[in-house]
């Protein structure tokens, strides 16, 4: 039996990712303006791709520079 509870969500907020990550929100809001991020950026709300989200950060390690 499914409960809404057991199912991951495909696109979280950067407060969610923020906590996955053990990142700042100040920093992922940063790295959501890189080009190729996996997020939806909508007026009021960004949404990223928890599935694509390994994919981009493995590809791009250590290009951020603050």
């Amino acid at each position: 039996m499914n409960n809404k509870q057991d199912i991951e969500p495909i696109l979280i907020t950067v407060d969610e990712a923020s906590k996955k990550l053990c990142m700042g929100k100040n920093t992922l809001y940063k790295l959501v303006k890189m080009k190729g991020f996996p997020a939806l950026i909508f007026p009021h709300k960004i949404l990223i791709d928890l599935n694509q989200l390994p994919t981009w950060l493995s590809r791009n390690y250590g290009t951020y520079r603050n």
